[in-house]
């Protein structure tokens, strides 16, 4: 007799357990609950990007948290990579077309061009020749050694990370027409 009540008390139990992490899960899930979750800051896509502040070209220092409301480009580069300057004609692109393009939620568009120079003259050239026209450009100088490239685990450039309003990394290196294709998923009139 003792151990059927033992067994019915555990069974009891057992869904009882289970009837309550089902209804957690389900509210921890739900649109009308308030999630408690701690984003998590890091570089893979719905991680919330990590700061940068660094000095432009003229020394005052620029931060990435100052663009919040817009979606950003973080791009990754320097003066003395090929792949990185033949693609810069398309980051050029992207940027007259969409700085002043209409956006859901948000305040527009701009980009955060990181350089891996350690040469300023060659870095401050470069930014001239290929019309690098926004102002949010920021160097350490460090090359390979950069702060910038290791806060975002960069191992080659160019790289990019596309960032939303919120500081939500919402995609990663894009390149080309891929660049423009997913801008244009957030675009509400060009």
């Amino acid at each position: 007799m003792k151990k059927t009540r033992f067994l019915l008390m555990l069974v009891a139990c057992v869904f009882a357990g289970l009837s309550f992490t089902y209804v957690t899960s389900e509210f921890e899930t739900s649109d009308n609950w308030p999630r408690k979750s701690k984003r998590v800051v890091g570089t893979n896509i719905g991680d919330e990007a990590p700061e940068l502040a660094f000095a432009g070209p003229d020394g005052k220092t620029l931060k990435l948290s100052s663009l919040r409301g817009k979606y950003v480009l973080v791009d990754f580069w320097a003066s003395w990579c090929g792949p990185c300057r033949r693609e810069n004609p398309n980051v050029v692109s992207a940027y007259d077309k969409y700085s002043n393009a209409k956006f859901k939620k948000s305040k527009g568009f701009e980009i955060f061009s990181v350089s891996l120079d350690k040469n300023k003259e060659g870095w401050k050239n470069a930014i001239q020749r290929d019309n690098l026209k926004w102002k949010y450009h920021v160097c350490d100088f460090g090359g390979w050694q950069s702060k910038a490239a290791k806060i975002y685990n960069v191992r080659s450039i160019p790289a990019s990370f596309l960032i939303d309003p919120n500081g939500i990394i919402v995609a990663k290196n894009l390149r080309g027409q891929a660049l423009h294709l997913e801008l244009d998923k957030y675009v509400t009139k060009l």
